[in-house]
């Protein structure tokens, strides 16, 4: 992964994680890692218990940022979401899946952000 790909993931992150704030979210954690792989981010919205993946794009070159997140990608954060809650005692309320599509212009600035709620 290069420098920018990898900087531009972190920019991405943190600008989502300003965005749900603001939205009256709750982040719980960042860059959840497991055996499995890693949520970008968990926060509660009311009661609701939301995994929530990040992608950001710096050109449409390879399509939009949400389209990115493939079946198996949904598939991987299912498994990750799973093992959170075990690994955490559960969660007796509604669980979501949201997207947050990030697109940044080529010179690094944040020109648009979609919030994709219950994604999948």
């Amino acid at each position: 992964m290069t420098f920018r790909r990898k900087m531009l993931g972190r920019c991405g992150e943190e600008a989502a994680a300003a965005y749900l704030a603001q939205k009256g979210y709750r982040i719980l954690c960042r860059n959840y890692r497991c055996a499995l792989g890693e949520i970008d981010l968990v926060a509660v919205d009311g009661a609701t218990l939301v995994f929530v993946e990040v992608r950001s794009r710096s050109s449409e070159r390879f399509g939009l940022p949400e389209e990115s997140v493939t079946w198996r990608k949904k598939r991987r954060l299912r498994q990750l979401a799973s093992y959170f809650l075990a690994s955490c005692g559960g969660h007796r309320g509604p669980v979501r899946f949201d997207v947050l599509a990030l697109r940044y212009a080529a010179d690094g600035s944040l020109m648009a952000i979609e919030h994709i709620v219950n994604a999948f």
